[in-house]
């Protein structure tokens, strides 16, 4: 074999060698772009490198839920109510802040109040102080006295200290020539709204308030009141009273008992009442003569004025 023929057969041996070599070596263009999205999809496959905002989802999923919480006890994220914004509190402030007592005394108060002491002697009881409800006096009594009626019913009785006292007073008004008679003492809460009722049916509201007294508010219901007339019984309860000898005995002497014309004339409109010469209270012969020597009302002695409604 010549030279020449060698030489070409050796090259083409180096070319088949050196094509062989590079099939097997070198990737193709389609595998690397078949790693390379492979490699992708692996590293999109790792939530620890980066947390999913999925993966937090998951994990509040697992909290309590709201609509839960809102059914049991009061969501603590929520923003809390003002405390001035609930009326009850302010409500309850004002109620605590009221007294607790009724007032002991006989102050110019025009508010209505409830006598703290109803079995006093002294107890006021007008249009501005009233007596508890349903009051009666533990201690009623029938005075010894004579009464326009017979029967001994409930109008007949006093409390015992005033009904010895009005004793000795008819006894005094006798030994002077004068002779009295009760008409009407004690009465209950019950018989005085049905008697209200029937002069405000009669004569309308406001004028019945002023010769008749709201129940709760009559001074018959203490038993230290009583209308007295003369022993006939003439003008009892009238007007006309006023110009009997037994009006003017009582104007005078009562005081020296303990008694007090309790809705004088001229007075009307610190009594809130109608002059009423028949009608007398008693109060203990201190205060009576104090108020007697001054020509006042128990509502200025108490200095508690004025209390017309």
């Amino acid at each position: 074999m010549s030279k020449k023929a060698r030489v070409l057969i050796l090259f083409i041996v180096v070319i088949a060698i050196g094509w062989g070599i590079g099939k097997y070596a070198t990737p193709s263009a389609s595998q690397e772009e078949g790693t390379n999205i492979s490699q992708q999809d692996d590293l999109q496959g790792q939530p620890a490198a980066t947390p999913d905002p999925s993966t937090v989802v998951g994990e509040a999923s697992t909290a309590p839920d709201p609509t839960v919480t809102t059914s049991g006890a009061p969501d603590e994220t929520a923003t809390p109510p003002e405390v001035s914004a609930v009326p009850a509190m302010t409500v309850k402030a004002t109620a605590t802040a009221k007294p607790t007592n009724k007032p002991t005394n006989h102050s110019g108060n025009d508010a209505e109040q409830t006598a703290a002491e109803p079995d006093s002697i002294t107890v006021m009881v007008n249009k501005q102080y009233k007596l508890p409800n349903h009051y009666k006096p533990t201690d009623l009594v029938y005075p010894n006295v004579p009464f326009t009626f017979t029967e001994k019913i409930e109008k007949r009785m006093m409390r015992s200290a005033a009904a010895k006292a009005l004793e000795k007073m008819f006894a005094g008004a006798k030994s002077d020539g004068i002779y009295l008679a009760g008409v009407s003492a004690y009465r209950s809460e019950a018989t005085q709204t049905t008697l209200f009722n029937r002069y405000v049916a009669k004569d309308g509201e406001a004028k019945a308030r002023t010769y008749s007294a709201v129940p709760g508010h009559s001074e018959h219901q203490t038993g230290l009141s009583i209308d007295v007339s003369g022993s006939t019984g003439k003008c009892a309860a009238e007007s006309c009273f006023g110009g009997t000898k037994e009006a003017k005995w009582l104007a005078k002497h009562a005081s020296e008992y303990g008694f007090i014309i309790r809705y004088p004339l001229g007075k009307e409109a610190i009594t809130g009442y109608m002059y009423e010469p028949w009608h007398v209270r008693y109060v203990g012969k201190d205060i009576a003569t104090s108020i007697a020597k001054s020509n006042s009302t128990l509502e200025e002695y108490f200095d508690a004025v004025p209390v017309s409604k």
